[in-house]
């Protein structure tokens, strides 16, 4: 087991919070894969407690392995899970950009300790398009359906782990395959997408020189991708912080708290204005605000904000 110093970081969270959908809780923890490695970690305080496939030494730069296959450093191991959960984020710093208004101040205090994972592309991509129109718990058990028929089984202790369907395994897939995992009408975008990756038409590793706004046209370009899915992406798997995705539950958060007496107001004006008024960190922001009223949080209710809170040519 590896130990990982993560100060000011809620892993519970984090996994829970809709941005990725194939962690499981087992016991005190939870089981789920960085990549293709299975994993197991649990949270004490301010230290992450890590079990990865064969095993590793019990304590931070260990230099010897305590079981036959593990890996002779923890370090490797350390840089992975640190850099996947994003703890270099200087999240107080992140939090205190945000805007000073009584729902982000709310948000702020709910989901304290939440990072955006730094997730693989091609995992992120192909899940959200397979996110479209679903709630997180259908999400889920979409991504299960596809790793146990298309991915690699793996085991951390005694559970199972399966790891994310390649593009080329997606590419060869039959439709009727991909419907059986219940993807409805999503089925054939994934397998249109996928065959782009595959065949090298796309490459979502050079995309990661891109503009933000080239990055988004590529996106967009994409079957079954539009602007919501795109700024989900690039939040979560490109590290674009000022991404802004914009679903039912965000758009009900901005109209019932920032334009509640406007009856009218267009989704490309919501756009216009989360992009200006949330900043260059505005990812993190809607993802604090959209684990917060999945939650039922407290200031989800019926808070108003204030003239003064909004910017000269955003107020209503």
């Amino acid at each position: 087991m590896v130990e990982v110093s993560a100060p000011d970081f809620d892993l519970e969270k984090t996994l829970e919070s809709g941005q990725v959908f194939h962690w499981r809780k087992v016991g005190d923890g939870f089981v789920g894969a960085i990549g293709d490695l299975p994993v197991y970690v649990k949270q004490r305080g301010r230290t992450l407690r890590v079990e990865m496939e064969g095993g590793a030494p019990a304590t931070q730069g260990s230099r010897r392995a305590d079981n036959p296959g593990s890996q002779e450093l923890a370090a490797p191991w350390v840089k992975i899970v640190a850099r996947y959960f994003a703890l270099d984020h200087p999240l107080a710093e992140i939090c205190d950009s945000f805007p000073k208004d009584p729902v982000m101040n709310a948000a702020r205090t709910f989901c304290h300790g939440l990072r955006i994972i730094r997730q693989p592309k091609w995992e992120c991509l192909a899940t959200f398009i397979c996110s479209s129109m679903k709630q997180v718990a259908h999400i889920r058990q979409i991504s299960l359906a596809l790793r146990k028929r298309f991915g690699e089984q793996r085991r951390i202790g005694d559970q199972l782990v399966y790891t994310f369907v390649s593009p080329q395994r997606l590419a060869q897939a039959s439709e009727k395959e991909l419907l059986e995992c219940k993807l409805g009408y999503r089925a054939k975008n994934l397998r249109a997408t996928a065959r782009l990756f595959s065949s090298g038409q796309a490459d979502l590793e050079a995309w990661s020189a891109l503009s933000d706004a080239e990055l988004r046209k590529q996106l967009c370009a994409l079957p079954g991708v539009g602007p919501k899915i795109a700024n989900c992406v690039m939040l979560f798997a490109y590290e674009r912080l000022g991404a802004f995705p914009i679903d039912v539950w965000i758009e009900r958060v901005l109209r019932q708290h920032y334009f509640s007496r406007r009856r009218k107001m267009s989704a490309q004006r919501l756009r216009q204005f989360s992009e200006t008024y949330f900043g260059e960190h505005g990812g993190y922001a809607q993802q604090y605000l959209f684990h917060q009223a999945r939650s039922g949080g407290r200031g989800d209710r019926a808070i108003e904000v204030n003239r003064p809170h909004l910017r000269r040519n955003e107020r209503r």
